[in-house]
């Protein structure tokens, strides 16, 4: 008998790498497909990847494995002053900005109803319902410790750069106005490269023409350093899948 013979350029071949490249796309921005529990994220990231690094995103303060806060010296606040002494895990891309493309935020579902028969939507009910928005929800590379008053003020407001003037937080140079946020120095960088990570990786979630000039220039102005990189490898042996801007930086200056 005969055999078939496939050439290079053979309609099967040329199916079969059609295939090949779509499925490495779609590997490539897959983002979390394996953790989908929330408070399993967080308790992962407290024992696996900041265990021996205790530091808020936001003001450097130092937490214990209780989950108390050292604040800097010169830290102040005025609002949530019981939270400011707790550790609590931020979403520096806010839940809601992905959350509310989830029909199940602001439409609700048959299934999201107390014992009582009362309807809910919003966050609780996109989290009862839908494993995606649980993915996105406990994609690790999105979450960072933070003072809990900080995280509080911060709500989900975008960043942006806001006027000269002082801190909302004595030495902690984080601002808060007008439903903005301006960062400290420090941080800029791994916010940046977080939204882009988000970007790039979900197609649920987009930032605005604005906001992605600012990621951009904050993501150049303020490259990786040593610990960024290694939590990034961590989080990877935890979760699965790279965080790609991030690694490709880490790799441009050997730190990968």
């Amino acid at each position: 008998m005969a055999t078939t013979r496939i050439s290079f350029f053979s309609p099967i071949r040329i199916t079969t790498l059609i295939l090949l490249l779509a499925f490495s796309a779609i590997s490539y921005a897959a983002g979390n497909t394996t953790k989908d529990s929330f408070s399993k994220a967080k308790k992962m990231l407290e024992k696996s990847v900041y265990f021996d690094h205790r530091e808020t995103i936001y003001c450097a303060a130092s937490f214990d494995s209780k989950k108390q806060i050292t604040a800097p010296n010169g830290f102040h606040t005025s609002k949530y002053v019981k939270r400011a002494k707790k550790l609590e895990w931020e979403h520096v891309v806010p839940a809601e900005n992905f959350g509310r493309t989830f029909k199940e935020w602001p439409e609700g579902s048959p299934q999201c109803s107390n014992n009582k028969g009362k309807s809910f939507k919003d966050r609780r009910c996109a989290e009862k319902v839908n494993v995606e928005y649980r993915h996105m929800q406990a994609d690790m590379f999105n979450l960072y410790p933070a003072i809990g008053a900080v995280k509080a003020l911060r709500s989900n407001y975008n960043f942006t750069m806001l006027p000269e003037e002082a801190s909302d937080f004595g030495s902690c140079k984080m601002k808060i106005d007008n439903r903005k946020a301006e960062p400290p120095v420090e941080a800029r960088g791994r916010i940046a490269r977080t939204y882009l990570y988000m970007d790039e990786t979900y197609s649920r979630y987009s930032m605005s023409k604005s906001q992605k000039q600012l990621m951009n220039a904050w993501d150049k102005m303020y490259p990786v350093n040593e610990w960024e990189c290694k939590r990034a490898k961590k989080i990877t042996s935890l979760q699965g899948g790279d965080n790609n801007v991030v690694k490709l930086r880490c790799t441009d200056k050997g730190l990968w």
